[in-house]
């Protein structure tokens, strides 16, 4: 038949990504998920995944559905059913539980005596011509002083509001 749709050998439309992570459940994972399923006494966000997994399970008793049908039938995007095959396989029972994205350690740009240098700074009378400290002045006056050698504006106001002070506003300390 010429000019018909071409079919590969494998049964996939040409230009279609292949799956990369297949969900093979055991009996036990299969058994757990289907109670965590009915229970309902998880998080929704690790129900859909439960329900899932359970859809794109290719072991034996598993339905096997496509990432199309799955996202239909739980209610999300095709995308969604690849990412969580994908986390399955490389975390297993723990991809159902959500954890927080990984921080990286930045140390404060402040210590504790700075902040506290600072907010007695904001507390002291402005500079002659000045009714009150700016959080700009504040910054110029901190880096003249050597309290830090180089800080930003939002800095300083955090370090006041960590500090408990506000520039311009006279300090009872």
């Amino acid at each position: 038949m010429l000019g018909g749709p071409r079919v590969s050998r494998k049964g996939k439309e040409p230009g279609m990504p292949r799956k990369q992570h297949f969900v093979r459940l055991t009996g036990e994972q299969r058994h757990t998920l289907q109670r965590m399923v009915r229970t309902g006494q998880r998080s929704a966000w690790s129900l859909q995944r439960a329900r899932i997994l359970l859809a794109t399970d290719t072991g034996r008793s598993g339905p096997a559905c496509t990432d199309a049908a799955v996202a239909a039938m739980v209610g999300v995007s095709s995308r969604t059913v690849a990412r969580t095959r994908a986390a399955w396989v490389i975390q297993g029972m723990a991809c159902l539980t959500r954890q927080p994205p990984a921080r990286p350690a930045v140390p404060p740009k402040l210590s504790s005596t700075q902040t506290l240098q600072i907010a007695a700074l904001a507390c002291t009378t402005p500079p002659p011509g000045y009714a009150r400290w700016s959080l700009r002045l504040l910054t110029r006056r901190v880096i003249e002083l050597e309290i830090v050698e180089s800080v930003c504006v939002e800095t300083v106001r955090r370090a006041l509001q960590k500090g408990g002070s506000t520039p311009g506003v006279r300090c009872a300390f």
